[in-house]
């Protein structure tokens, strides 16, 4: 564990002792993540390419045995909210709190004795900046309560309870990307995921031994996935499934893509989606081979491709990440493009090592003169998945 993951881990710790009066059991760590390409694919059963940030969401958690859940949160203003396990019901809270709430009623709902906590949590991963901060809360809660109520489940298992707490409990629809990649990727790798079974492969990607960057440029525009616009065009992709007779896109193979587009006749919105989709999937099959092929660079390509069928078929770009892809390209950049759920957050730049400090300059003189708030931007290291820390 690092210096710096050390400090964070004995902070959340102090101030544990603080709020609740005793030590707490143990401290865990889980990740946000970038993907690398792959979006909007996971609930389409398709392929996706996550890698865990450096950044984390830190809980220090003691069980309990008295039905009483109690959470503090050092990102967000307000004394301990008490609990009661039984009294857990979904989209019955609209807080922070129903993101850890959600996985306590996820694992009792199924079948797992959780009977209480005290949790105190801290997290650096950027909220609302398409970097699965949700996902890091949900992941970190989850690994806790597996360790201290001794469930034995693995990481993909886990994922898809957190999965379950998003969707039921909080009420968003996202797939089951962003708690996998928080739950189960390796330093130092990517994760290649087909997310029907969630069989995995984790590809080696180190930029840095190439000479290369990959920059995370957070626009500071901010999202919500349980807004409308994300379930509509989840409904959208699961019509064209209906329609073309298959159970998920991810079924219609890209060779045959312009002959199901043409059964959609005139369903023009439905069309784009599934045109996304599966182009997407094909994308990811693409980037797994040019890594393994040790091909890095021609990466940079697709990644523009993947944001131009992101802001034009599935439209989910915005202003902001639209300047800069388009910016980051023109200075020099290998490749960019949006990443997450979109409308805001953040996008990826792909770039020559030597030429990051040209590329960041110019995005961030495209956003002074385009009058926009200044992004933040930072180099993203592919990092280690949840583990307990202390």
């Amino acid at each position: 564990m690092s210096e710096s993951s050390e400090g964070a881990a004995e902070s959340v710790a102090e101030r544990f002792r603080q709020l609740y009066g005793g030590t707490p059991d143990g401290v865990w760590a889980a990740p946000g993540r970038v993907n690398l390409i792959g979006e909007h694919t996971d609930y389409n059963d398709g392929f996706v390419m996550p890698f865990a940030l450096p950044h984390t969401a830190v809980a220090a958690v003691s069980r309990r045995a008295d039905g009483v859940l109690r959470l503090h949160s050092a990102d967000v203003d307000g004394p301990v909210v008490e609990l009661t396990v039984d009294d857990l019901a979904p989209e019955s809270d609209k807080r922070w709190t129903a993101y850890p709430a959600g996985v306590v009623w996820a694992l009792r709902e199924a079948g797992h004795a959780v009977t209480g906590a005290d949790i105190h949590l801290a997290s650096t991963v950027p909220a609302g900046a398409g970097l699965s901060s949700s996902a890091a809360l949900e992941v970190v809660v989850a690994l806790a309560l597996n360790d201290l109520f001794g469930l034995d489940l693995r990481g993909w298992q886990l994922a898809r309870l957190c999965q379950r707490a998003e969707n039921v409990y909080v009420g968003a629809p996202v797939g089951i990307m962003d708690q996998t990649a928080s739950a189960c990727c390796e330093a130092g790798h990517a994760l290649f995921l087909d997310t029907r079974d969630l069989s995995q492969r984790q590809i080696p990607f180190d930029l840095a031994a190439e000479g290369m960057r990959l920059l995370v440029v957070d626009t500071q525009v901010k999202h919500s996935h349980s807004e409308g616009e994300y379930g509509k065009r989840r409904a959208g992709c699961e019509k064209g499934a209906a329609l073309l007779g298959v159970d998920a896109l991810r079924d219609v193979p890209h060779a045959e893509l312009d002959a199901a587009l043409a059964r959609l006749g005139d369903e023009e919105e439905v069309r784009r989606l599934v045109r996304h989709v599966v182009t997407e999937d094909e994308r990811v099959e693409r980037v797994v081979s040019l890594l393994e092929a040790g091909d890095t660079r021609a990466i940079g390509p697709v990644l523009v491709e993947g944001h131009a069928s992101l802001r034009d078929d599935f439209r989910v770009s915005c202003r902001e990440l639209d300047l800069v892809v388009e910016t980051a390209v023109a200075a020099g950049a290998l490749g960019a493009r949006m990443t997450g759920g979109g409308f805001g957050g953040s996008a990826i730049v792909l770039a020559e090592e030597t030429d990051v400090p040209a590329v960041t300059k110019a995005v961030e003189e495209a956003f002074a003169a385009a009058g926009l708030t200044a992004p933040r931007t930072f180099e993203a290291v592919p990092a280690a998945g949840a583990r307990r820390v202390r």
